[in-house]
């Protein structure tokens, strides 16, 4: 199964159902479907979530695309994101991955266990 790393400080916002994105560059493409988030320095903290869309677009255009424009104007975006990688621009194409809260995709993950 697809899995994505998180930061500790962002984990239970995931768990809660509160962080509903992730967006990632130059990190591995990821499908619709089941993934799991693992917490970054505790890898026994885990939560499944099913991935509904991934879309791959300039970062500056993200946080529109998220309704969060206000929130992150482009210096916020790019000084948060320079947290985890260093050399990234504006103008460098970034995957954003949605997904279900992990209540909601609790349905897709037992509708697959019922076609094994």
């Amino acid at each position: 199964m697809q899995n994505l790393e998180v930061v500790e400080r962002l984990f239970p916002l995931v768990v809660a159902g509160e962080k509903t994105s992730t967006i990632r560059f130059r990190e591995q493409q990821i499908q619709v479907g089941p993934m799991v988030y693992w917490c970054e320095g505790d890898s026994e903290k885990t939560v499944t979530v099913w991935v509904k869309r991934c879309t791959d677009m300039p970062l500056y255009e993200a946080a529109a695309f998220l309704g969060k424009a206000e929130e992150w104007p482009d210096e916020v975006m790019l000084e948060g994101m320079r947290e985890h990688y260093l050399d990234i621009q504006l103008s460098d194409i970034v995957q954003v991955v949605e997904h279900e809260t992990p209540r909601e995709s609790l349905l897709h993950l037992a509708e697959m266990d019922n076609t094994d």
